[in-house]
Formats: C-alpha cells, structure tokens, sequence
C-alpha cells in the first residue's frame, strides 16, 4: 500500500512537472490560452497529491505501530521529496516569470483606464 501511495505521488508529481515545463514556454511563445487549458487538471493533480500524502502519512503510523521497518521504504520516499523539490523550484520559476507578465497586463490596463477618465473603454453613443 505504501509502494502504491508513493508511486501515484510520484507519477502526479512529474506530470505535475511536466505541465509547468509546458507553461514556461507557452509563456515564452505568448501562447497565454493554452496556460489556461491545463489550469483545472493542475488543481486536480494538486489536490490529489495532497490527499495522498495525508494517506502515506497514515499508513507508515500504522507501518510503525503494527512493527513494521519503515525504512524500507526510504529510498522511494527520498525519490519522492527530490521530485517534490524540483516541481517547487519549476513553480517557483513559473512565478518569476507570471507575476512580471500579470504586472504588465495590469499596467496596460490602468494606463487605458486612466487615459479614458476611469473606466476602461469610452462608449459614446
């Protein structure tokens, strides 16, 4: 079972990956519409992930309290956490790069705003 709850996590955790990767250079390429496609299946796979490691959590306690050498497990849980660093790190990096763009946007706007007397377009009639 412990196998099992750290092979998802870790198959999660490198889609997960994955989907960032995609979302650096969707960004690079201005290709801002396809962020938005991948956005729902990203939440799903971090909420999933979440609710496997509460489940991991539980079942090496009850490893523990039924006697059972958890350190057999070290190795895949070790993978686990570096894979679980390098996704940190990519979304770490994806922030850098949203947050200047999303400012950007947000400059544009004001500007416009500002420019038509506090509101964003002048309709005329």
């Amino acid at each position: 079972m412990i196998n099992e709850l750290v092979n998802k996590m870790l198959s999660l955790t490198l889609k997960m990956q994955e989907s960032i990767l995609l979302d650096i250079e969707d960004i690079k390429q201005a290709k801002h519409e396809n962020l938005l496609e991948r956005n729902d299946e990203k939440e799903e796979m971090i909420n999933e992930i979440a609710k496997l490691k509460s489940q991991l959590n539980e079942q090496l306690i009850l490893a523990m309290k039924n006697g059972e050498d958890v350190n057999k497990y070290r190795d895949e849980v070790d993978n686990l956490e570096s894979e679980l660093k390098k996704l940190y790190g990519l979304n770490s990096e994806l922030a850098a790069i949203v947050l200047p763009v999303q400012q950007m946007y947000k400059d544009i706007v004001d500007e416009l705003t500002e420019k038509n007397g506090g509101v964003l377009f002048d309709v005329k009639a």
